[in-house]
């Protein structure tokens, strides 16, 4: 899978008095009280202009974090603008409403607040971090942001400037290259196959009337996923709803994106003079609501998934040191799952380990897991979302819209240790017979090739 992703989140503030960056730096260290919780109050709030958010009440530190989603990513570039959303979306502080970039800043510095928005394949995210008791001030700003933008010429030239200047660098980096060969390889002429970041070809052709385009066909209420985690009640929240988003048009005007299979049982070799070789495999997936898709996490953590505890890791790592470090990845997007294993080594030894993976692989196909295996790998994934997933109150709101946008349900959270503990060792026997049997795709970027992976 392409890793590449080049996202402008849009300067973090600096904190303008010694109260803020005191209660700033607080919340940085301070997990939030929310996530020690056995059951997370999720409400839905909803506005009288009909804008849903969900909304967890936090009062244990006067900070808000909002996170929210506009469906429609990189894959929503036209063609011959490849760039145009990982652009739009380093511009949101760039100037607003009647307020030019400088002043716009300034404003955004004297709230004492921090604001991103970042462009992925499927969506355009938006976030703001901010003190409750400049909410008001803060709101207001973010409200200019997302419903009038300005795309001043001048920044426009600026932050374009700044990508084709990341793009120049990354043409000398090999595994730069090999990750868009890679993407080619598995997904043809699909958007998944583009870099996000374009080419400066591409990103020459930008105007901002492309980049007024974009944003009126993205940014609209029927497509928004919103999260609202702090000191903010319900009633509050709806009124800043229709205050942030209540203008904004319906519906977007989106380009139907079709699914697709990544393109399996290929070799992607790359040759380059590096101190190691670089191995990524790629199987199928399962998609995220499928009925099979925790057998297929149970298994893919035994695998690769745990780390430090995963098969590979104590096969290729531990028991004969071919690599620091291999893992295992379940990959989800909105028109294309994959199972994915990434691992570098010494060229020297680079046929050795990719055929002790392929072994490793093959055994799990055949057998699966064992129950000892299954019993740890359901303790550790329900031990460990709350630290992984719930933190921090950026994090609970950054993990509520993820549960929106695939539609998982707002009490998701509450059945999710059942949906676990219901895998049985058949299940995650079938989920590796299902996904790993299917022969590969295989990517190697190195100083020499490696004979006989197949």
């Amino acid at each position: 899978m392409v890793t590449m992703r080049t996202t402008f989140d849009i300067r973090a503030r600096a904190i303008s008095s010694i109260v803020t960056l005191a209660m700033a730096l607080f919340f940085l260290v301070l997990p939030c009280v929310v996530s020690a919780r056995a059951a997370m109050n999720i409400q839905e709030v909803k506005s009288s202009s009909g804008v849903t958010a969900w909304l967890v009440e936090d009062y244990s530190v006067p900070i808000i974090a909002i996170r929210f989603a506009f469906e429609g990513g990189s894959t929503q570039d036209p063609k011959g603008k490849e760039g145009l959303a990982n652009l739009i979306t380093g511009l949101f502080d760039e100037g607003a409403g009647d307020l030019d970039s400088e002043t716009y800043q300034s404003r955004l510095d004297d709230a004492g607040a921090e604001m991103s928005f970042t462009a992925r394949r499927d969506s355009i995210y938006g976030s703001m971090r901010l003190l409750a008791d400049q909410r008001e001030e803060a709101f207001d700003l973010l409200r200019m942001a997302i419903t009038a933008p300005r795309f001043d010429q001048a920044p426009i030239d600026r932050i374009r400037a700044q990508i084709v200047s990341g793009i120049v660098s990354g043409a000398r980096d090999p595994e730069v290259a090999a990750q868009l060969k890679w993407a080619s390889a598995l997904y043809g002429d699909h958007p998944y196959a583009r870099r996000d970041e374009g080419s400066e070809q591409s990103l020459a052709t930008i105007t901002a009337d492309d980049l007024r385009a974009f944003h009126k066909a993205i940014f609209a209420r029927e497509k928004l996923k919103i999260s609202v985690v702090g000191a903010i009640d319900a009633d509050t929240l709806k009124a800043d709803l229709d205050k942030l988003f209540g203008s904004l048009p319906e519906k977007p005007t989106l380009t139907p994106i079709p699914d697709v299979q990544p393109k399996l049982g290929q070799e992607v070799r790359v040759e380059y003079d590096l101190p190691q070789t670089m191995i990524q495999l790629a199987y199928p997936g399962v998609e995220r609501t499928a009925p099979d898709f925790f057998g297929a996490v149970l298994m893919n953590h035994i695998l690769g998934g745990g780390t430090f505890t995963s098969r590979l890791f104590d096969e290729v790592r531990e028991k004969r040191g071919l690599t620091y470090g291999i893992s295992s990845s379940l990959v989800n997007y909105e028109h294309a799952n994959a199972l994915t294993i990434g691992t570098s080594t010494r060229a020297d030894k680079a046929a050795e380990a990719l055929a002790l993976i392929r072994d490793v692989i093959r055994k799990m196909a055949d057998n699966g897991p064992t129950q000892a295996e299954l019993d740890a790998a359901k303790k550790y994934l329900v031990g460990a979302y709350a630290i992984n997933n719930l933190d921090s109150s950026s994090a609970i709101a950054s993990t509520l819209v993820e549960l929106q946008l695939q539609d998982l349900g707002i009490d998701y959270m509450n059945r999710r240790a059942g949906l676990i503990n219901a895998v049985t060792l058949e299940d995650t026997k079938a989920a590796a017979k299902k996904l790993l049997t299917v022969d590969p795709a295989i990517l190697i970027v190195g100083p020499s090739l490696v004979a006989g992976s197949k």
